[in-house]
């Protein structure tokens, strides 16, 4: 599953999207700077990665940094995707129009998955971040 970021000014793999790929450190260009997670905490990419993505029937070559960290996801695409094909994006419905050719086209997102993801995000955090999501919410 991947997220649609319209917060973030790059794109993120992770190691499920990495590994399936069968990608391998000689691939990546080094990335130096460090990210900061959701959870705050900053992450080392292991490096950078141009791959072209297909999105309904447009290819955009996408600038990936590759990070070593848990996400239920398996890729963040963020602002210079959504720029790129020049995305109209809702959160509220969880779609994606962008005009191809001639025609509008459309990615919708599946509110049930992105529910169960929610729920396991929440079940997989240790103990003393979910109990301090509890407290503060």
């Amino acid at each position: 599953m991947v997220m649609v970021d319209q917060g973030s000014c790059i794109e993120v793999m992770y190691p499920d999207l990495y590994k399936g790929l069968n990608l391998k450190s000689e691939d990546l260009t080094a990335y130096d700077s460090p990210l900061a997670g959701f959870n705050g905490k900053l992450v080392d990419p292991k490096g950078q990665i141009r791959l072209p993505v297909q999105t309904g029937s447009e290819v955009v070559e996408v600038d990936f940094i590759v990070v070593d960290a848990y996400s239920l996801y398996t890729a963040i695409v963020a602002r210079r995707w959504l720029h790129t094909l020049g995305v109209v994006s809702s959160t509220l419905h969880q779609k994606v129009k962008y005009l191809s050719k001639d025609r509008v086209e459309e990615l919708v997102g599946n509110q049930v998955m992105a529910r169960q993801y929610l729920v396991s995000a929440i079940l997989h955090q240790p103990a003393a971040e979910s109990s301090a999501i509890v407290k503060e919410g």
